[in-house]
């Protein structure tokens, strides 16, 4: 059953139909490329020629990627093709053959510990189905790290914990339950708590609609939005969720062959001749685009691929 999201998208391009959009693309596209490089100031993470290898097998190949200050990334590509192996390396979690990643302007693989702890108190990452620990309650998943990088005594802790799973929406009895007493929905909710613990700049998500109905995908993309707008957040967001994409995302990047084959808001994806790009953005599961006036564009015709 086919669920619409917010009436009030917020996308970059004049949204008529796709046709036109398509009609357009070379244009654009142009435009696109001579575009400038954001300043070094609007860069939280500035990827350039990352290589990662599991054994002799390449999964990324002199990728290079920015994440910019105060935008919804989302980062698209095949299942299997190395999303979340470039967000954990990103993290420090995988290692990396070749290539740079600097995180706040520092390149964090190069870093000593006294900087990566700078860096890692100022980003928070929410894992696929949360990741919370299942032997302690809400409260305490989200006091983790604040125990672990900041001396605060038990009152302030219970505090700021309080105000986080409010500020994600979880009703205050959340906190004394255990992740087996949770829903889907609020098991999201309370790792983005945890991920929002610190006050980070930056957030990392891992698929974090997967698994949700429509409503509560809805919900959780909105809260996104809000929380971006309200604190400031920049979000690096792993998704397959067209959706979320449509709705939430000022840019998308879309990994396939090893690298970032394309970059760039809604309009550019849609403009793409890339054939998975294409085939993404414009196949049968595409939402249909709302123009502003609420009357529906017909999308492009399917080449055939789902």
């Amino acid at each position: 059953m086919a669920c619409s999201r917010s009436s009030t998208p917020r996308w970059d391009f004049d949204l008529v139909t796709l046709d036109t959009a398509a009609a357009n693309g070379e244009a654009a596209a142009k435009a696109a490329s001579s575009a400038p490089e954001a300043a070094d100031e609007d860069v939280l993470i500035r990827a350039r020629g990352v290589n990662v290898s599991f054994g002799r097998k390449k999964i990324l190949e002199n990728l290079s990627l920015d994440v910019r200050r105060g935008e919804i990334l989302g980062f698209v590509g095949p299942s299997g093709a190395g999303k979340s192996v470039l967000l954990r390396t990103i993290l420090g979690l995988n290692p990396k053959q070749g290539g740079t990643i600097e995180v706040f302007g520092i390149d964090y693989h190069q870093a000593s510990e006294r900087e990566k702890l700078s860096v890692e108190r100022r980003w928070g990452v929410l894992f696929q189905q949360g990741a919370l620990f299942s032997a302690l309650t809400v409260a305490e998943n989200i006091e983790v790290p604040m125990r672990e990088y900041l001396d605060l005594s038990p009152k302030l802790m219970r505090e700021l914990t309080r105000l986080k799973i409010d500020l994600v929406g979880l009703a205050p009895d959340a906190a004394d339950k255990y992740p087996s007493e949770l829903s889907g929905g609020m098991i999201k909710r309370a790792g983005l708590a945890r991920a929002l613990a610190l006050d980070p700049e930056i957030v990392f998500l891992d698929e974090p609609t997967s698994g949700l109905d429509p409503i509560g995908a809805a919900d959780f993309d909105q809260l996104i939005m809000t929380l971006r707008d309200t604190l400031g957040l920049s979000v690096y967001m792993v998704t397959h969720d067209l959706d979320s994409l449509f709705q939430a995302c000022d840019r998308i990047a879309v990994l396939g062959d090893r690298k970032v084959l394309v970059e760039g808001p809604l309009s550019q994806m849609l403009q793409s001749d890339h054939p998975w790009v294409r085939s993404y953005f414009h196949g049968k599961r595409a939402r249909t685009i709302v123009t502003d006036d609420a009357t529906p564009a017909q999308p492009m015709p399917s080449d055939g691929a789902a």
